[in-house]
Parts: C-alpha cells; sequence; structure tokens
C-alpha cells in the first residue's frame, strides 16, 4: 500500500491563530506531521508526504502544488492498480498504529475514516475510478461518487482518526489524550486545560 500524508508548508492551520502566533502555527504543524508519520511507520508502510512545495523533511515528499483533490487524483492514477493508495491528513496527532490499522485492512473500493464537520480525514483507495473531492462536505461527495461509479464505499468509525486539529477547540483533544511530539510541543509552550461553566477549553500559562 501506498500511503501519502498532505502537508501544507506555507502559513499552515490559520483558524489556530487566536492561540498560536505566525511563528508558533508552522512548528506546531510540523510536530502533528512527526506524529502522523511515525504512526504510519509504526503501522509498517514507508508514509510520503505529499507538500505544497519543498521542505526539510525526515521522509519522502513529493511536491504537488494544486489542489489537494487533483494531487490525491494523480497519486491514485499513478498507483493503481498495482498498489492501494491510503491518503492519511497531517493533523491527525492522535493517530495510532492500531487505528491505522484498521483503516488499511478494511476491504472496500474506498473506506474513509470521516472527521467532524462532514471531512474526510483518512482515506484508502482501491479503485482507479475514484475521484477525491476535498472540498465542503468531502465525506458525503466521496459517498455519493462511489454510488454514481458503483464502488463499494466503507466507513471506519475511529475517534483517533475523527479528531483533527483546526480550531482552538481541538487543542483539548490533544492535551487530554496525546501522546506523542504535539502533545509535548503544547506542554513545552505552557497549554493547559482549563474548565468552568461546564466547558474546557485550552488556555496558556503565564510563563514566567
Amino acid at each position: 500500500m501506498r500511503v501519502v500524508v498532505p502537508y501544507r508548508v506555507a502559513d499552515p492551520k490559520t483558524r489556530l491563530a487566536d492561540l498560536l502566533d505566525r511563528e508558533e502555527r508552522p512548528a506546531f504543524a510540523r510536530a502533528m506531521l512527526d506524529d502522523v508519520l511515525g504512526a504510519v511507520r509504526a503501522a509498517g508502510h514507508d508514509p510520503t508526504v505529499l507538500a505544497t512545495e519543498p521542505f526539510d523533511c525526515p521522509a519522502r515528499v513529493r511536491v504537488d502544488d494544486r489542489s489537494l483533490s487533483r494531487a490525491v487524483d494523480a497519486v491514485v492514477d499513478e498507483s493503481l492498480p498495482e498498489r492501494p493508495v491510503a491518503v492519511v491528513m497531517a493533523d491527525l496527532p492522535l493517530a495510532t498504529p492500531r487505528a491505522l490499522g484498521r483503516l488499511f485492512e478494511t476491504d472496500g473500493d474506498v473506506v474513509v475514516a470521516p472527521g467532524r464537520g462532514g471531512g474526510t480525514n483518512a482515506l484508502v483507495v482501491r479503485d482507479s475510478a475514484f475521484r477525491a473531492d476535498y472540498h465542503g462536505a468531502s465525506f458525503r461527495d466521496h459517498r455519493r461518487a462511489c454510488e454514481t461509479a458503483g464502488l463499494t464505499f466503507e466507513t471506519v468509525d475511529s475517534y483517533r482518526l475523527g479528531t483533527d486539529v483546526d480550531e482552538p477547540a481541538d487543542l483539548v483533544e490533544v492535551l487530554l489524550h496525546g501522546e506523542g511530539t504535539a502533545r509535548r510541543w503544547l506542554d513545552d509552550h505552557a497549554f493547559d486545560v482549563e474548565t468552568g461553566d461546564g466547558r474546557v477549553r485550552p488556555v496558556r500559562r503565564e510563563r514566567g
């Protein structure tokens, strides 16, 4: 199986700007990428980073500055039918080898681990008739595309793969459940969990 991890190099994670400044966001995005790459390797696969531009990375890097959908389609067209393709997003710091193993081993022409809000956090493609569409409610759109093309569509229900980090509130999940580089990065930068009024939110402690 060919495993690719899409990664935006320049100015990533802009929706975290309320808590992370312009220099911190790329560093945290890189920490999450490192966690994902480690989980993929521990699951028995050699990942390729599908990057928007060249950058220094300990994994193989493929540069494609087109839209994510077109970049993924190109990888699928090159790899099938010889090798299935898995696409695992770079902002899944809770991903584990076990969770990824479930995704990789589930039978189906297309297998999706959905994210919150209708997204597609990870998928496996085994038929080149599939075309990616990562805009909008991509989980729904991918399912409909499979129905139209007569492809089997399977879903992997996974908290670990379903937790992507886009908004400040998502950092709570990393602080509470993370065990890797991203969690340590947050700890080192004085992040903590605050409870009050029945809500849990990420906060930054004063650093002396």
